[in-house]
């Protein structure tokens, strides 16, 4: 892809890079997330109602006293069971008893849902555990005329739905050096890895993908490290925190490294070529075997537990403390 974008370098975060990121997750969370959340809405809805039928107030409604809600994943999608369904308001949103009333997310197989609010502008929700394989998921947003704020209304009343695939989750052990991947409960593979080092420790806890890229580019200067690195070429990308931590392949370290040592700022590595196509890759084979929601939990890392509000990561929160950010 070639897609230059806030990201570590070759496995790299700074804390000052984290902190910049973290403020801005709540408007920001969704970028190329593969949400396409429907900027459409506010003009569709404006415009299905014969003219002879809009009120004054409807009419006067613009940008700047009207809201939508973009939504993660995409409709129609399959996602891997950690996804969890993410709706970012283009507007803040004071009222959030009011908002998140008029939005539901139902489940087959049925399963409690509920919703938690990260800020003013994002709105999560997710079951207590992952989603079952399978599982068809529905979005109502009934946000048209929605009060969301003084003067501020929404636009949209649509139905979207999605599914859950096959359930995915890997678990990097750095103190072994190993990522375990388990599929439907069986192991999938076990590939050496390279995480952070002592200076750039890679947090830990459970992460999401949540960005894919076959190919991207990764400069220090986006992470504030200044011109340390910049590379255009690195293959499969796989993103875990809106912060820009990666698990990625790696074509420039020594073969030694994977296995042996954490070496990286702050990414998960994983060997690969130069080119991403040599398909008996660690990195090209655990890319291929990945798709948006999948899970990977960092253990052994030493390093604080990464923010729920840090990517699409709200399953390191107590379902308690989950339950506790909802409006009702």
């Amino acid at each position: 892809m070639g897609v230059s974008h806030l990201s570590d370098g070759p496995g790299t975060w700074s804390r000052r890079g984290v902190l910049a990121a973290l403020g801005a997750v709540p408007a920001a969370v969704l970028t190329g997330y593969g949400s396409r959340a429907d900027a459409s809405d506010a003009a569709s809805d404006a415009t299905a109602t014969p003219a002879t039928a809009v009120t004054a107030q409807s009419a006067a409604r613009t940008a700047a006293n009207s809201f939508v809600g973009r939504f993660t994943p995409e409709a129609g999608s399959t996602s891997g069971v950690g996804m969890p369904v993410s709706v970012t308001f283009t507007h803040a949103v004071t009222d959030r008893a009011a908002v998140e009333k008029a939005i539901t997310v139902t489940a087959d197989p049925q399963v409690e849902v509920v919703g938690h609010w990260f800020g003013d502008t994002r709105l999560d929700f997710r079951p207590e555990e992952y989603w079952a394989a399978g599982t068809k998921i529905t979005l109502a947003l009934r946000l048209k005329d929605v009060e969301g704020a003084s003067g501020v209304y929404g636009t949209q009343s649509k139905d979207v739905t999605f599914r859950i695939g096959r359930e995915q989750i890997s678990t990097v052990d750095l103190a072994a050096k190993t990522m375990t991947v388990r599929r439907d409960g069986r192991t999938l593979a076990t590939y050496p890895v390279s995480g952070g080092n002592a200076e750039h420790t890679t947090w830990s806890g459970i992460m999401v993908i949540s960005e894919r890229f076959e190919k991207t580019r990764m400069e220090s200067s986006t992470v504030g490290l200044g011109d340390e690195y910049d590379i255009g070429d690195v293959p499969h990308a796989q993103r875990l925190t809106t912060s820009g931590t990666f698990i990625h392949g790696n074509y420039w370290a020594a073969s030694s490294v994977f296995g042996g040592g954490n070496t990286t700022h702050g990414c998960i590595g994983l060997r690969d070529a130069k080119g991403g196509g040599d398909t008996s890759e660690p990195g090209y084979a655990f890319y291929k075997s990945s798709m948006l929601g999948d899970v990977v939990v960092v253990e052994n890392s030493g390093e604080d537990t990464v923010d729920p509000a840090n990517g699409l990561n709200g399953w390191n929160m107590s379902w308690a403390n989950w339950r506790a950010g909802s409006a009702f």
